[in-house]
């Protein structure tokens, strides 16, 4: 029997009526649609004092490890990476919010790993998803995607924060949005024709038209694979078996724990891979591939490795078996060698006056350092509210005064989020306007003063 039969027969191509063709493109689709990863995860990890080449390194092979071991033992069609979430908990509220060292933060990461494992062997895990109705499972695929196509309206400026409404439409014609927008049609559109690679092209098309139209810029840079020696094996587990350190590795065990379970359901349920007793086969070598996932993240020196929801996009191409992770994790492989020299970004998308930032809840010493001493904390309190009257940042000398928030203001409310993110809003509205014929509000848009409307009706009059 020759080896590219005896592989096929492992994978069960036959069994889920599929090819190579199929499961090579399903798996680069998954790549391109969770590679952002390459470059977030430093970026965010950065921010605690750790390498930016070595935190590159580290999220690349830990991604690539972990896609190849989940499609090699397990054979499902689940990359995985380090977590979006688990590496902002681990950089804001761990490292700069909690005065924790990097190290610690690891070695933290590492003990909930091996709590994993353990939870695996006994079967604690199995238990807690055969505890989920199977008429969830259809649900949760569902509710992650509707959390993911959120994020995605907001990264692309489709909708944007509101003070009235919390959410509201965006500037459909601004640039990038326009570009998300086209791209969004154009998936659509060969998902009707039921065009298998229509992600991918979909994906790829608004990625040149971005370059083309000089909203995605292309930054080389260069790095040594041998950074990662900066992170890589630098994690203090006796340091996070302090007392103090049980709450960081409850929380990393119970998010990933069942961010994992919700990305498992959805994706089977999606590929049809669920047996007909509503069991997932194969469920404890899912697990496994997961737990040694995390522990090696934690040696090598990035946050919690877990399995992506992305994984939906290679099986809405065709993919139904561990092949397509596996393609996936070489491309990551690859990556070593080709991410680190080119960046892509875009410009910001279009938002309200409002300044989010989890550097302006730190001490002066702490921004100017990426940390902050454990004796310190974050200067700010949940009951600091204030109004300061003033005039609008975009009033004249010669309007009235006007009723504000003021970002420049040092009695600005700051709002204290899970992850130590403040939220400084600045928009002003007038004070004194008489309220018989009262205008109609304008739509808000980026833009939140109301003074020029005022001024305009205030002439009329």
């Amino acid at each position: 029997m020759h080896l590219r039969t005896r592989l096929e027969h492992y994978f069960g191509f036959s069994a889920h009526a599929t090819n190579w063709r199929t499961e090579i493109l399903a798996g680069l689709t998954t790549f391109i649609t969770m590679a952002y990863i390459i470059f977030v995860n430093p970026s965010l990890l950065s921010k605690t004092g750790m390498p930016l080449a070595a935190i590159t390194t580290a999220t690349c092979l830990c991604a690539a490890f972990g896609s190849i071991l989940m499609g090699s033992i397990a054979n499902y069609p689940l990359a995985l990476a380090p977590g979006m979430g688990l590496n902002a908990y681990f950089t804001y509220t761990v490292v700069l919010g909690m005065g924790v060292p990097w190290q610690t933060a690891l070695g933290a990461v590492f003990l909930s790993g091996v709590i994993f494992l353990a939870l695996t062997f006994t079967g604690i895990r199995q238990r807690l998803v055969a505890a989920i109705p199977h008429q969830l499972h259809a649900a949760v695929g569902g509710g992650i995607g509707l959390f993911i196509a959120f994020i995605g309206f907001r990264n692309a400026g489709i909708i944007v924060p509101s003070a009235a409404t919390t959410v509201t439409l965006g500037n459909l014609r601004a640039p990038q949005t326009a570009l998300a927008i086209f791209g969004l049609l154009l998936i659509a559109f060969l998902q009707v024709l039921r065009v298998r690679a229509s992600m991918l092209i979909g994906v790829l098309t608004t990625m040149f038209l971005g370059i083309l139209f000089h909203q995605v810029h292309w930054q080389p840079s260069t790095y040594d694979l041998t950074a990662i020696k900066a992170t890589a094996f630098h994690l203090d587990i006796l340091g996070a078996l302090h007392v103090g350190a049980f709450e960081i590795i409850f929380v990393f065990l119970f998010v990933d724990l069942f961010d994992n379970i919700g990305t498992l359901v959805a994706v089977t349920q999606r590929a049809g891979l669920i047996a007909p007793d509503h069991t997932i086969p194969r469920l404890n070598r899912i697990f496994l591939a997961d737990a040694s996932s995390t522990i090696l993240g934690s040696l090598a020196g990035t946050s919690t490795v877990t399995s992506y929801i992305e994984s939906s996009a290679g099986v809405a191409a065709g993919g139904r078996t561990g092949v397509t992770a596996i393609v996936a994790g070489i491309l990551f492989f690859l990556s070593l060698f080709i991410a680190p020299s080119s960046e892509l970004s875009r410009p910001s998308p279009p938002r309200l006056h409002s300044s989010w930032s989890a550097a302006s809840c730190l001490p002066a010493s702490a921004r100017s350092s990426g940390t902050i001493p454990k004796s310190e904390s974050p200067p700010f309190s949940r009951s600091q509210r204030s109004l300061s009257p003033g005039p609008s940042p975009t009033a004249s000398a010669s309007d009235s005064p006007a009723t504000h928030f003021s970002n420049s203001s040092p009695a600005a409310p700051a709002v204290r989020t899970g992850c130590s993110i403040s939220w400084r809003p600045s928009f002003s509205f007038a004070s004194s306007f008489s309220s018989a014929n009262r205008p109609r509000l304008p739509e808000l848009h980026s833009s939140f003063s109301l003074l020029p409307f005022l001024r305009k009706n205030r002439s009329k009059s």
